[in-house]
């Protein structure tokens, strides 16, 4: 799964703003309307800088304004550090950025109104400060949402474990048809079972992090292997798939069926031991479909069955059910919550109207105005999950 990089700025944001995303990769931004985080941005807004210290957190902030504000936050201690504006009465965060290093700058850029506002600074193995409160008269500010805490997330952590034991027990079951059918040297009924096998652990996707290693053996590719999908290395569903559509045999491919199995079948047997983040279910969320861009919309991961839109689906299931356990979180913190659930379902039925007859267009014959659609439409959803992601990243406050 992809990472986040160092430095993310966060504003919390509604309708009509736009979410700039770099894969995760390098940091989140928020970006208002009318904003810029660049040097030379517009005159008009108005540009602050605020210190990021245990002793002076919030200095610098002396004369509050409503508007569209960017806040220079310099740290000005040893270690790295995070630093939120909030509301000080209600806790509602307003923006965040993360990872400052010592010595370092970082921008915020928020829109504020009529209300009361504290920076709170939280430096690396340090207790969190919170400023002085600022107060401004007019003006509306901009959106703003309670904090997410790690106990908040346990809960909905669990019941996620729960629901992907069950799914475990299912991969387990159609692995071993597919194997049993690569047994008995039947390669039409294999072909026929690798798919719902691989589906049903692409709807897991929140979980790969916890699989460990165990996810690389069972649904890894050959990139970076020295010798590709030749490769002694080269293991699990998608060795499985290059083999039954490139005319191997079944005596070639039954020690990597029966690999598959046995790798599947320790990972349900240990997963009653194995303990998820919970402060990652947020971020597992956004990944899911980051990582459908990237591969399966791309064709990377396509080893012969042409099925990488029919994981695509998978993967938009796997979403829901990861939303379905943050959805009570996400209720009072996310107004667009509706709106992301309408666009997955509208996803999912675009993806449904590529499959004919039992067979899904492989993605290299989709024409360009299908294509362009289907990027369209998960570019949005990435670009909703990121919000997703940010209000459920947890905050230390003590």
């Amino acid at each position: 799964m992809s990472r986040s990089g160092p430095g993310r700025r966060r504003a919390l944001w509604s309708a009509g703003a736009v979410a700039v995303l770099g894969c995760l990769v390098g940091g989140l931004v928020a970006v208002l309307p009318g904003s810029h985080t660049h040097d030379g941005a517009a005159s008009a807004v108005r540009r602050t800088g605020v210190e990021v210290s245990a002793g002076h957190c919030g200095r610098g902030w002396d004369a509050p304004a409503s508007g569209l504000q960017v806040f220079a936050l310099h740290n000005t201690t040893g270690a790295a550090a995070e630093v939120f504006l909030e509301d000080p009465h209600s806790h509602a965060v307003f923006g965040e950025v993360e990872d400052i290093g010592p010595g370092t700058t970082r921008e915020l850029t928020v829109r504020l109104g009529k209300g009361a506002y504290a920076f709170t600074c939280v430096p690396e193995d340090t207790d969190a400060v919170t400023g002085p409160t600022v107060r401004i008269r007019t003006g509306r500010s901009g959106p703003a949402a309670a904090p997410v805490t790690e106990h908040d997330l346990i809960p909905p952590a669990l019941a996620y474990q729960k629901w992907v034991a069950a799914g475990l027990d299912k991969v387990v079951r159609l692995t071993g048809t597919l194997r049993g059918a690569v047994d008995r040297g039947d390669l039409g009924a294999a072909r026929a079972a690798w798919l719902p096998a691989h589906l049903q652990y692409e709807r897991m996707g929140a979980a790969y992090d916890a699989f460990g290693d165990a996810d690389g053996a069972i649904n890894g590719i050959d990139a970076g292997l020295p010798d590709g999908v030749h490769d002694k290395d080269f293991t699990g569903f998608h060795r499985v798939e290059y083999g039954l559509w490139h005319h191997q045999s079944a005596r070639r491919l039954r020690s990597p069926a029966g690999a598959l199995l046995k790798a599947v079948t320790a990972l349900r047997d240990s997963w009653a031991q194995a303990r998820m983040d919970p402060a990652q279910l947020g971020l597992r969320a956004h990944e899911i479909l980051e990582n459908t861009v990237q591969f399966e919309l791309t064709g990377r991961t396509d080893y012969g069955s042409g099925s990488n839109l029919a994981t695509a689906r998978a993967n938009i299931d796997g979403t829901r059910e990861v939303l379905s356990r943050l959805r009570p979180l996400l209720t009072s913190r996310y107004p667009e919550l509706t709106d992301l659930e309408q666009a997955l379902g509208s996803a999912g039925q675009l993806l449904d109207g590529l499959r004919h007859h039992g067979r899904w267009t492989p993605v290299g014959s989709l024409g360009r105005a299908r294509r362009e659609h289907v990027d369209a439409a998960f570019g949005d959803l990435v670009e909703r999950l990121a919000s997703v992601a940010a209000l459920c990243d947890p905050r230390r406050t003590v």
